[in-house]
């Protein structure tokens, strides 16, 4: 096989250091599996809670060559935060023939390691979340006094040592009379060479740039407004602009402003794709669009070997009704305590037989144990010499290195307790099913595949025994048959056929 690595360190409490740990650890696991590195990729002081990260989607484009088989991150975390990043870019890369994998967290290859990897990927989030709230709160305290909260500062301030606002003296007056320039009908570009002719520069040693005057035109802080999120502090930090000048300038900007640009219509989401299959080939519903004559808009899913080879016999379905079907279906399992006492047990069973580190090194750790006693033993019958002395230091310095690895090993990577593992699985019951993005997390993290006949769908859940068969039939006495077909836009495939006689599932 052949592989790249990933690695990730963010800028709150980690170091170059963090990388080369890392790299290391992600070299070991690909060496002891076989597995020919080709690249590194690694993004510095960088959050995995967002997917605007340069190297991170360097790889994600180099997938699509299909020169390499996996990817390999030191732990999941360093992939993303984010579960709907992970599960959005995890399917980019199966689609491209790339499996992620961790060198710390060993996920198996069956579906209960799918619902496994979903609970620590859940952890990730919740402590990404966690680390967030407690910045944030830190920042508002910041905030409510006036303080520094660090960033760029605004041309004209800076910060004395108790991290309050100050008037630079050098600069303040720049500003001011930048603001009655403009206020007197000089233009921004007028503006950007004016105050370059008088070297002011940003405070990152920057030339002042158009960007740079508009920001500077629109900040309140100049006006003694200190904000940020929802605290507004009036008077706040030192004003260097009047309010009515203020007032004025921002008459001028907006009088001025250009019409903003169309936004771009908003890109469907197909839940189900890469999970629904065709009953009677076997390949890969895509989702696709189309517009009627009379300008509605229909999304269907529709066989891969119908749309591209005409092979397949397959009808189309319409998109809503299918997910709807398979969202409620979900729900509906995730409702029996019975199902979900039995995935507990299995994710215990799943997460104790998977370390493979933490319990060889407790074997080890339990057999210099008893060598040791052995020693002592030996030692109190009177077998004692400078090699009895040596064996026995030896044993003592691996025993201390075992018990600092277990402790290393229990701290990066806990053991979920049987009522955490049942507390993550129950908040899946209160996901608001009307929103797409909830509704892929649940789709994502128990859905397996989902294979739709003629006359029936089975439903496979990432447990094992999860599987349901529901028959069409019973669903079209329920539903009015427009509900299910994908009819309007795709002309040819008028929807699924529920008058004729179902097709024998292949």
């Amino acid at each position: 096989m052949t592989g790249v690595i990933y690695a990730r360190y963010s800028s709150d409490s980690q170091r170059e250091e963090s990388i080369e740990g890392q790299l290391r650890e992600c070299k070991e696991f690909a060496e002891k599996n076989g597995i020919t590195i080709l690249n590194t990729y690694i993004d510095r002081a960088l959050s995995a809670k967002t997917d605007n990260r340069p190297e991170f989607q360097r790889m994600i484009k180099d997938s699509a060559k299909g020169l390499f088989d996996v990817v390999i991150v030191w732990k999941l975390d360093r992939f993303a935060r984010n579960r709907y990043d992970s599960a959005h870019y995890k399917a980019i890369l199966r689609k491209n023939g790339v499996k992620v994998t961790s060198a710390r967290e060993t996920i198996a290859e069956d579906s209960t390691g799918i619902l496994l990897e979903s609970l620590l990927e859940g952890y990730a989030e919740f402590y990404s979340a966690e680390l967030s709230e407690k910045v944030i709160r830190g920042m508002t305290e910041n905030a409510l006094k006036g303080k520094y909260n660090g960033g760029s500062l605004p041309v004209g301030y800076t910060v004395d040592s108790e991290q309050y606002y100050q008037i630079d003296t050098h600069t303040a007056s720049s500003v001011l009379e930048a603001f009655k320039r403009y206020d007197k009908g000089a233009t921004i570009a007028d503006l950007v060479r004016w105050l370059n002719s008088k070297d002011i520069r940003t405070n990152r040693s920057l030339p002042m740039s158009i960007d740079c005057v508009k920001r500077m035109l629109h900040n309140r802080r100049y006006i003694g407004e200190y904000s940020y999120r929802d605290v507004v502090q009036p008077g706040g930090i030192p004003a260097i602009v009047p309010q009515d000048l203020f007032d004025r300038v921002q008459a001028r900007l907006e009088k001025n402003k250009k019409a903003p640009a169309r936004f771009k219509a908003k890109e469907e989401l197909y839940l189900l794709s890469l999970k629904l299959y065709c009953g009677l080939c076997g390949a890969f519903m895509i989702g696709e669009s189309g517009t009627s004559h009379t300008g509605r808009i229909h999304q269907y899913y529709k066989c891969s070997t119908a749309k591209h080879k005409k092979t397949c016999p397959k009808k189309t379905v319409q998109k809503g009704w299918i997910e709807d079907l398979v969202v409620t279906e979900t729900v509906k399992m995730l409702m029996d305590d019975a199902v979900v006492e039995y995935i507990a047990d299995l994710v215990m069973e799943l997460q104790e037989r998977e370390n493979v580190d933490l319990p060889r090194y407790k074997a080890q750790l339990a057999e210099t144990e008893t060598s040791i006693e052995n020693m002592l033993n030996a030692i109190q019958q009177g077998i004692f010499n400078s090699s009895t002395k040596q064996r026995l230091d030896k044993l003592e310095a691996e025993k201390d290195d075992l018990k600092v690895k277990i402790l290393q090993e229990e701290m990066q990577r806990p053991l979920l307790t049987r009522e955490q593992v049942l507390f993550w699985i129950c908040r899946y019951r209160k996901l608001d099913v009307t929103k797409p993005e909830q509704r892929q997390r649940l789709i994502d993290g128990f859905v397996n595949s989902v294979y739709l006949y003629d006359d029936k769908i089975i439903l496979t859940f990432n447990y094992k025994k999860g599987c349901k068969t529901i028959s069409l039939h019973d669903i079209m006495e329920t539903v009015n048959r427009s509900d299910t077909c994908a009819t309007g836009a795709p002309s040819k495939d008028v929807g699924l056929d529920t008058t004729s006689k179902p097709r024998k599932a292949q």
